[in-house]
């Protein structure tokens, strides 16, 4: 499994110029799932990025979780991350698992982190302010 995770002032999701997800101060993650990930690996995701310290504390240093500052996770789906350019200019998606696998796990993280959400496999637009920025590639 393969997350990009942005630390965000604000984050929404959209899909046909619906509102499918929105927060305020929290974590936006866009979630890859890899085609040999169970649901051992998806429940380790969500603790790991529940856990994540990566806001301030009061001395300006990263070390409070998402939970510690009252904040919210949006999580969407991304099958991208697992693009593979090592070879040619047009990526390769083939470690990515298959949509009805895929679709159950990010369920799984989702639901295990209490986050908002976009719709699995549709064409979205996600909007973010990211606060930092503070960005990360989390791989389980």
């Amino acid at each position: 499994m393969r997350v990009v995770v942005q630390r965000v002032a604000s984050a929404s999701v959209s899909v046909d110029g619906h509102i499918a997800g929105r927060i305020d101060r929290g974590l936006l993650v866009l979630l890859g799932v890899h085609e040999s990930d169970d649901e051992a690996t998806a429940d380790r995701m969500a603790d790991k990025l529940r856990a994540l310290r990566i806001f301030e504390d009061g001395d300006g240093r990263m070390n409070l979780s998402v939970a510690d500052v009252g904040g919210r996770i949006l999580c969407v789906s991304n099958f991208t991350v697992y693009g593979d350019t090592r070879r040619g200019n047009r990526p390769s998606f083939t470690s990515a698992a298959r949509p009805e696998r895929a679709e159950e796990l990010y369920e799984r993280v989702r639901s295990r982190l209490g986050a908002e959400g976009g719709v699995f496999g549709a064409r979205m637009r996600v909007e973010l302010v990211n606060d930092g920025p503070v960005t990360l590639v989390v791989e389980l």
